[in-house]
């Protein structure tokens, strides 16, 4: 169950990021092709009012398809009906009927000889590889020169459709902040009162149930976090009794002997509740508006300091992620929920970097374009995409490094 609410919000996050694109892309006129959560090969998939919607197979991340979003160009169209002209050369004369008004910048034309040259690719006889290429070639050229295309909105409305999904993330952290200090925010202040019992421990073995206040150890008495730890650490591996109050019953259960954690202390296999605080609305927002301005900063300062072993330690992936949201789950869903929303503010801020192919390198380049006056080509998106694919990977590495070889916190 643990594991399945820290995915459940995860892949919320990513619905809400996708979402974003896709709402203000229907919004602005720009009729996004396909919603989905994960990526393709779909697991599941569905059609509705020429949009489909699906669950991919691969589950890191989602994908809305904007149609065109570059500027269609002959050249683009010779690359990918370059396989199947050399299988059926006769496809040659209906591309170049396509292909020249892409020259001459004529999209309508361009657009008006696409049924031709897709009835020639589905009457010619051509392997899978060269079909795909072909079709792909169709899309493109379909999408682009379409009056929704992306390429041909203006730059505050493909801004917008961009701009929509960090800020859709950034929405739900500080949803999640209020939402935590207005309910009740843990102060990290420990308690007497148990908040979860570890399985397989002395503890789970004894009858230690979640809410249980320990009110004695040993029958000396107790009333902070500070001095059950004491008690229970001076055991030294003996069996010890632990006397709570659960449901206004006082009993005794154990006893059972503590064993050894992994930094050296003895401990009997639970982890105790903290202290919360409740705030007005007011109070709560504003709170929440603090946190979200702390992880800015703080990302700032961490991507300023990468080339210090000490930051780049404190990179997390996906895997440390996890590991730390089971965890915060386990001592109590505030916990979990602040752990949530600073996710959901880190992924926000990693998609405005300025690199392609992030959300921030396409609102660079849509500013790019608009000073320039006309749109950049597919081969300078492509070619500076791989400058941030590279980074991205980079990144990736130090993280998984950091979560698989001790380096992140847990």
């Amino acid at each position: 169950m643990t594991w399945l609410v820290v995915g459940v919000g995860l892949v919320l996050l990513v619905f809400l990021h996708e979402l974003g694109h896709f709402s203000v892309a229907l919004a602005v006129g720009i009729r996004p092709r396909s919603f989905y959560i994960g990526f393709p090969p779909a697991l599941v998939k569905v059609r509705r009012n020429g949009i489909e919607y699906g669950v991919g197979a691969i589950p890191f991340g989602g994908l809305v398809r904007i149609p065109g979003m570059h500027r269609p160009s002959p050249r683009d169209l010779e690359a990918f009906m370059a396989t199947a002209l050399r299988e059926e050369p006769s496809l040659s004369t209906h591309v170049h009927r396509v292909r020249r008004p892409l020259e001459a910048g004529d999209y309508a034309a361009a657009r008006a000889g696409l049924p031709e040259l897709r009835r020639s690719v589905e009457e010619a006889t051509l392997s899978a590889g060269a079909r795909r290429s072909a079709n792909r070639a169709l899309r493109e050229i379909d999408e682009g020169t379409g009056d929704d295309a992306y390429w041909r909105a203006a730059t505050l409305k493909r801004i917008a459709v961009i701009a929509a999904g960090p800020a859709m993330n950034i929405l739900a952290a500080f949803i999640i902040f209020t939402a935590v200090y207005a309910t009740g925010a843990p102060t990290g202040n420990a308690t007497t009162r148990i908040g979860t019992v570890e399985r397989n421990t002395p503890a789970a073995a004894a009858g230690l149930h979640p809410n249980d206040r320990v009110i004695a150890v040993n029958g000396k008495r107790a009333t902070t976090f500070e001095q059950v730890s004491k008690l229970i650490r001076a055991s030294h591996g003996r069996p010890i009794m632990v006397t709570v109050r659960r449901n206004g019953t006082t009993l005794t259960v154990g006893p059972k002997a503590t064993i050894r954690s992994t930094d050296g202390r003895w401990i009997w296999g639970f982890v105790p509740a903290t202290e919360q605080v409740s705030y007005p609305l007011g109070h709560s927002a504003r709170l929440a508006v603090n946190d979200g301005w702390q992880v800015v900063s703080g990302t700032v300062s961490a991507f300023g300091a990468l080339f210090h072993k000490k930051e780049r330690g404190q990179l997390t992936s996906a895997v440390g992620i996890v590991r730390v949201s089971q965890q915060a789950l386990k001592v109590g869903f505030s916990y979990y929920l602040q752990i949530l929303g600073l996710v959901s503010m880190s992924l926000a801020l990693l998609n405005l970097l300025p690199f392609l192919p992030l959300d921030g390198g396409h609102i660079l380049f849509a500013l790019i374009e608009r000073v320039r006056g006309r749109a950049v080509a597919r081969e300078v998106y492509e070619r500076v995409s791989f400058v941030g694919f590279g980074l991205i990977l980079l990144l990736t590495f130090i993280a998984l490094s950091n979560d698989l070889g001790g380096g992140a916190p847990r």
